[in-house]
């Protein structure tokens, strides 16, 4: 079950931040200066609904399945989490804060190009855990 569950939330995360790097972020660019600011605070505040729980449940599950079953496939799934954590921390947060005072094309670009980091970690985070469920499956 445990396996099935990090599965869940890990695909999950890893289509929401498809999502955001190829329709959200790229449209900040279009909102328009007038309306940006509004938009970004509703944005940032509706989002982090989804995102934090989902993501600290995927923190929470990635931590138990290191101690339950210890292998290179979640010490990797781990790293890469670490990964997406740091440059959430660090990049994207920082760059959200800047936009929180309005429109800057530097900075929405900065966001759109930093965030590849996420994606792509998210994206091989899938796919070690679904091949930590099929090896679990073949097991039983």
């Amino acid at each position: 079950m445990l396996i099935l569950a990090h599965l869940a939330i890990t695909c999950f995360l890893t289509g929401l931040i498809w999502l955001v790097q190829i329709v959200h972020y790229p449209l900040l660019a279009r909102v328009g200066k007038a309306s940006f600011q509004t938009y970004h605070t509703g944005h940032t505040t509706q989002i982090s609904l989804v995102v934090g729980p989902a993501m600290l449940l995927e923190l929470i599950l990635t931590g138990w399945l290191l101690l339950e079953r210890p292998n290179i496939l979640t010490v990797l799934g781990a790293v890469l989490l670490g990964v997406i954590w740091a440059s959430t921390a660090f990049l994207q947060v920082p760059q959200h804060g800047k936009l929180s005072s309005g429109y800057q094309e530097n900075t929405v670009r900065a966001l759109v190009k930093s965030n590849w980091i996420r994606t792509v970690c998210w994206t091989a985070r899938a796919i070690l855990a679904l091949i930590l469920a099929a090896q679990s499956f073949r097991a039983v």
